[in-house]
């Protein structure tokens, strides 16, 4: 076997790379960062990294989102992000979006911890495969994130021949309001950007994965399952010495038997006695980013980071509830007069 798997990774150029790490741990990647030569790191992240926010992952038997769907009586619980059931049946997909919509949530430590990485300059790019625009309240731009799932942050008419682009503020009017959004220059149904099943990805998800993944000197992958393709197929792109760093609450993205014995793809190898690059760990996102802070140097700024943006998130929504109540008040004193002649006309 050592014989077929020497031989299919010379044939097929798939040996493995210089071994980068001192070691397969965390303290490992630390260091390799500490020493200057990491300089465009990759985070590829899922759901897990929006969890701690109080937005449910997509797959946890009991608390994932789609184990909790009965509601709306729905085929499969997939269904709700399904096209072609949604252009018949948008009621469903607008329901949930009441409860995900963006605005409601504060980004995590691990959202921070990203921009961190951008302001030391150490990010080349997020690739995100969540649609709650945490990434950019956060405080990441269009340069550093690569939604490739879409996103909630514009939307479009569906019909062919319109178009028309809506902003987030237009499309969360009309979801709590209760509406079934249709475009105000075809009467077309109006879907947020975000991919669903049956669509294509964006066009920039390609354009800069060929870009990017061959200058990654780094790949940290956070608080994803690792079973949607062609997401998933990214761990693969990056140089055959690149480290990978998993942060996940359990391993995942492993190559297949097969493919292991032979050598062949692209899967993490955790275990094996040949793996050289590949580093679990296992904990939640958040605290998989503050142990790596800490051995960074980086834990204290983190933290105060976090604190500094949710203070301001807070002191935002409060201004603004603030100003819808003023807005109700002056409604209802403009009511009032109108009330009072009305009454008194009656006596």
């Amino acid at each position: 076997m050592d014989f077929l798997r020497s031989l299919f990774s010379r044939t097929l150029g798939l040996g493995p790379g210089e071994k980068v790490l001192d070691e397969l741990t965390l303290d490992g990647v630390a260091r390799y960062i500490q020493s200057g030569a990491c300089k465009n790191i990759i985070c590829m992240v899922g759901a897990g990294i929006s969890t701690s926010a109080g937005i449910p992952d997509f797959r946890s038997p009991v608390s994932g989102l789609y184990a909790n769907l009965q509601k709306y009586n729905l085929p499969y619980p997939e269904a709700i992000f399904q096209i072609d059931y949604f252009k018949k049946h948008p009621e469903a997909f607008f329901a949930l979006a009441r409860q995900l919509y963006p605005g409601q949530f504060k980004p995590t430590v691990c959202h921070y911890f990203i921009r961190m990485l951008k302001e030391k300059e150490l990010l080349r790019r997020c690739y995100s495969q969540n649609i709650d625009t945490l990434e950019r309240v956060a405080g990441l731009g269009d340069a550093d994130l690569v939604e490739a799932h879409g996103t909630f942050y514009t939307s479009h008419c569906l019909s062919f021949l319109c178009r028309k682009e809506y902003t987030l503020e237009w499309m969360k009017e009309k979801i709590f309001s209760d509406e079934i959004p249709k475009c105000d220059k075809c009467s077309g149904l109006v879907k947020p950007d975000i991919v669903f099943f049956g669509e294509n990805l964006p066009g920039r998800f390609f354009t800069s994965m060929t870009t990017d993944f061959p200058r990654c000197d780094l790949l940290i992958i956070m608080g994803t399952s690792l079973q949607v393709q062609p997401f998933a197929s990214l761990v693969g792109r990056v140089p055959k010495s690149t480290p990978r760093l998993l942060i996940n609450m359990e391993k995942t993205g492993e190559s297949d038997f097969m493919s292991g014995m032979l050598g062949l793809g692209g899967g993490l190898d955790f275990e094996s006695d040949k793996a050289y690059r590949d580093v679990a760990h296992i904990s939640t996102c958040d605290d998989g980013c503050l142990a790596l802070a800490d051995l960074l140097g980086w834990k204290e700024e983190l933290q105060e980071l976090v604190n500094r943006e949710h203070a301001l998130i807070d002191s935002k929504n409060k201004k603004e509830k603030g100003e819808a109540a003023n807005e109700d008040s002056s409604a209802t004193e403009k009511a009032a007069p109108g009330a009072e002649a009305k009454s008194q006309k009656t006596e």
